[in-house]
């Protein structure tokens, strides 16, 4: 059995928005992701607040999420939408 089919695995990153590191725990990832940080995140962004006459800027932290997909690919040699063709 020639194996004619070979999937790629893609790994999609993404990061939750910047909040308040206190704020951070409860942040989920969105559907289908697996988030890959703890606690409260990773430390590396700012967030902004607006008042009347000044944005204030503060460190805050966002946690990473990967979200792996297959995508579907010939192996080497065959191509189309069934994988044939030599």
């Amino acid at each position: 059995q020639v194996k004619k089919q070979c999937d790629q695995k893609l790994l999609i990153r993404m990061k939750t928005k910047c909040v308040p590191c206190s704020l951070n725990l409860d942040t989920q990832c969105p559907a289908g992701y697996t988030k890959i940080t703890n606690g409260t995140g990773t430390p590396d962004c700012r967030y902004y607040l607006e008042t009347k006459t000044h944005t204030l800027s503060f460190s805050g932290c966002r946690h990473r999420c990967v979200k792996e997909f297959e995508q579907p690919e010939c192996c080497q040699g065959y191509w189309g939408p069934d994988c044939m063709g030599e």
